[in-house]
């Protein structure tokens, strides 16, 4: 059975199909879907953007269809980056703009300020209008620099809870057992499965 992942960013679609193997679910991407545009993620938070798009997208392809809003919120910035992480620094969506704007804007923040967490939620939307969601959370740091040559965004800066390693230095089968993706696809698998089952 299909299940479209609403998204044009590839990692997370790789992020995605991985976490799903062995399971019954065939994963698609919106690159399989050229003619498919997704409305303005316009929504305040990462639970309205995440709907947005799986709604859309799965009236235009009448499929099942998961989407995901994930951002990083970090406290001395008051949730900021949050819903705008991946244009915190501009339309473009850069990665390295971001991180060095966010670092420039952290730059007098002394260690026990600089606390974030990184913040996914999933949409599940079936072509009949059955609407499921589910979040993860993963806590850490901001690091003084980037590290790491595994991940994207901003995973060379986020210092994982150990204290030691950042997201960027996981590789992948690292990342899947921890990281906030992992841990909202998690809550949804029951949901995945069972539906898989009754198909």
């Amino acid at each position: 059975m299909k299940l479209l992942i609403a998204s044009g960013n590839r990692h997370k679609v790789t992020e995605i199909a991985k976490l799903l193997q062995g399971t019954t679910w065939e994963v698609c991407s919106l690159a399989d879907f050229p003619d498919v545009e997704l409305p303005p993620e316009d929504a305040p938070d990462f639970a309205g953007n995440a709907r947005i798009k799986a709604v859309a997208a799965s009236k235009a392809t009448g499929l099942w269809v998961l989407a995901d809003d994930s951002g990083l919120a970090v406290d001395y910035l008051n949730g900021e980056p949050g819903v705008r992480s991946a244009r915190y620094a501009g339309e473009q969506k850069d990665d390295n703009a971001n991180n060095q704007k966010l670092l420039a804007a952290m730059q007098n923040c002394s260690r026990e300020q600089r606390t974030a967490r990184f913040i996914c939620v999933l949409s599940l939307v079936s072509p009949t209008g059955e609407e499921f969601t589910a979040q993860g959370v993963c806590e850490g740091t901001i690091g003084y620099e980037e590290r790491g040559e595994f991940g994207f965004g901003y995973d060379p800066l986020f210092v994982m809870s150990d204290g030691v390693h950042t997201m960027a230095e996981l590789d992948m089968a690292a990342k899947n057992q921890v990281s906030h993706r992992a841990r909202a696809l998690a809550a949804l698998l029951p949901t995945l499965l069972k539906i898989a089952e009754s198909e």
